[in-house]
């Protein structure tokens, strides 16, 4: 049953929680998402909360009736299943009504008893999947093949039934489900330090201006075109994290000890088995993963010393590695990024168009930044009977197209799915979930390829999708071996300090840049880069995206290659949700992640393109 409940969380790992800059511009309320949807009020918000705490009293009450029939085994399960379907109603308009003024101690506190709220649901829930286990799968199954009813829910408890070795007793699931917020101190510790508690501080650019260097200044000033201005963001930036190094090591040090604590008293060996075995992924998936991106670190070689060229400097350092490689003169309003996009996706067809196409006649974003609002972009999908959101941060710049036809790619894939799917086989895994944005992203860069007009903004096009696969690919990757060295140095009992843990990213930053080589030189200062980077705490993540944007580019090029038929066997796999397990369903959409021929497909895109660039700039040279 929690896996239901990491389908409502997942969302959260998307980007860091940070408030926009205050110079933000008021927002037009037509491009405000409509959360009436959801509640009139927050006063029918609270009242469907407290009905679904006065749900979990009813869920225990059913403790021990399990086995007595098919018949009560479905009306438990579906009670949970109603119960979690309401649940995440309350936590989407909470969060997204949070997200609009992370300042707002009112909305914070609304949020909070939304986490109150699963807690004691997961406590209420403790004991089914040991009841399920006790009662054996034979009658369990059984009873599926008996009561048609219980179909809907016959995925999970093949799911459950799989984790018997790595399922405590009913004691000790209802002991472990009151530490669910404990265990999750770490993280939100971390996120207090690092959006509220830092004083960030002030740089004063080339230009006379001065900005504060907080996470939303740094993103956008780190690809600034003075070299300088770049260095001096770098160095207040990290120069501050350094001074809490000592602080957010013993944070990270104490998740990465719960976690190791958590995956033993499961009865797993390691943390990278429990979080594999959560999606039922075979190890070879990640083993072939980083061993593919290992040998293809040349190509990333290839494209900074690329970059060093067009950008005309002697020698690459880190500072240097985000600035667009050529200057695009170009603005891309809301509207003209809505008109390209469905252009764009012409490609998936008439029904894909369609029904983005109507979505955004709809309320359903909250398009522009605002002082206090959440940084980046994210898609709410949980309320299944309302419609996903999406919160967007729009700059009218390329980034912000291409952001965009990412988080559409979780919408339509979360409507596709719901099409489909009833509410329990709709949530699909995260191993699956970015395939479609990143896929959208690479037809849009396809298409702004195509349609442009100068060998500069062909150029323009090409090295922003470079850069997404370098930041996606590689640097994904980069961090899941960081992450896994981590869990394996805790696992061996050694001590994690700041300074042990600064010095375990330095090496690995080095080895995938070049350091040694003098490719790309990473300064001392700049290993403090691992303190940046939220999703270390959310175990085993982000090697997901580098998984993602490999099939997404596996399925891109069957679309290429028939157009029909790729985009029919493309949107059966988003229709799929989670009917099954993750590396099952990509399988059959023709795609095998344990093999190394899908990551070396990357790989070979990514040298065509510089092939391309290479080409294009001599033509414009001459």
């Amino acid at each position: 049953m929690n896996r239901f409940i990491s389908c409502v969380l997942c969302g959260l790992l998307l980007s860091t929680l940070c408030a926009a800059e205050d110079d933000a511009p008021p927002v037009d309320p037509q491009h405000v998402w409509n959360l009436t949807d959801l509640y009139p009020d927050v006063d029918a918000w609270s009242a469907a909360r407290e009905e679904v705490m006065e749900k979990a009293e009813q869920i225990e009450s059913r403790r021990g009736t399990l086995g007595d029939s098919a018949d009560a085994l479905y009306e438990t399960l579906a009670l949970v299943s109603n119960t979690i379907r309401q649940a995440g109603r309350v936590w989407v308009y909470s969060s997204l009504n949070g997200y609009e003024d992370l300042r707002n101690s009112e909305t914070q506190e609304r949020h909070q008893l939304s986490q109150i709220m699963f807690a004691r649901f997961s406590e209420s829930t403790a004991w089914i999947d040991p009841e399920i286990l006790g009662v054996g799968s034979e009658r369990i199954m059984g009873f599926v093949e008996e009561d048609e009813r219980l179909s809907i829910f016959a995925h999970d408890l093949d799911n459950t039934l799989r984790n018997e070795a790595h399922t405590l007793g009913d004691e000790a699931e209802q002991t472990l489900s009151y530490f669910s917020q404990p265990f999750g101190a770490p993280s939100r510790i971390y996120s207090m330090v690092a959006n509220s508690d830092i004083p960030w501080p002030t740089v004063t650019l080339s230009n006379g201006e001065e900005h504060r260097i907080d996470a939303q200044a740094y993103s956008r000033f780190r690809a600034g075109a003075d070299r300088e201005d770049r260095k001096a963001v770098f160095d207040a930036y990290w120069g501050k994290w350094a001074e809490y190094r000592s602080s957010v090591g013993l944070v990270l040090s104490s998740h990465l000890q719960t976690q190791v604590a958590l995956a033993k008293a499961r009865h797993y060996e390691n943390v990278l088995e429990r979080e594999l075995f959560q999606d039922n992924l075979p190890l070879a998936v990640y083993r072939t993963l980083v061993t593919e991106v290992n040998k293809a670190l040349p190509t990333l070689h290839r494209y900074f010393k690329l970059r060093q060229r067009m950008l005309g400097l002697d020698q690459m350092h880190y500072y240097d590695i985000y600035p667009p490689l050529v200057a695009l003169d170009k603005k891309f309003d809301i509207e003209t990024t809505k008109a390209i996009t469905l252009d764009a996706m012409e490609v998936l067809g008439d029904d894909w168009v369609k029904m983005q196409r109507d979505s955004f006649d709809e309320r359903w974003m909250h398009v522009f930044p605002q002082q206090g609002k959440r940084s980046g972009a994210y898609m709410s999908g949980f309320a299944y009977d309302v419609h996903p959101y999406l919160l967007l941060n729009h700059n009218d710049d390329y980034e912000s197209l291409s952001t965009f036809a990412h988080e559409w790619g979780h919408a339509i894939h979360t409507l596709y799915a719901r099409q489909s799917q009833p509410f329990e086989t709709a949530n699909y895994a995260t191993f699956i979930a970015e395939i479609p944005s990143t896929s959208l992203e690479l037809i849009l860069q396809n298409y702004m390829v195509n349609q442009a007009e100068t060998i500069n903004e062909k150029l323009f096009y090409l090295g922003f999708g470079l850069e997404q696969m370098r930041g996606t690919f590689f640097r994904q990757t980069m961090f899941a071996e960081f992450e896994l060295a981590l869990y394996e140095a805790v696992e061996r009992g050694e001590a994690l300090s700041g300074d042990r843990i600064t010095q375990m990213y330095g090496e690995i930053v080095r080895r995938y840049h070049g350091h040694d080589e003098g490719v790309v030189i990473v300064d001392d200062l700049y290993t403090n880069e691992w303190m940046f980077v939220p999703h270390f705490y959310f175990n085993m993540y982000v090697f997901q995206y580098a998984t993602s944007v490999t099939a997404g580019t596996a399925l891109y090029g069957k679309i290429l290659e028939d157009q029909e038929a790729g985009s029919a066997n493309y949107k059966d796999l988003l229709r799929a949700g989670g009917s099954d397990y993750p590396h099952l369903l990509l399988s059959r959409a023709g795609v095998d992640l344990t093999q190394p021929e899908p990551y070396q497909a990357v790989v070979t895109q990514m040298n065509a393109i510089m092939d391309q660039m290479e080409r294009l700039l001599e033509e414009r040279d001459q």
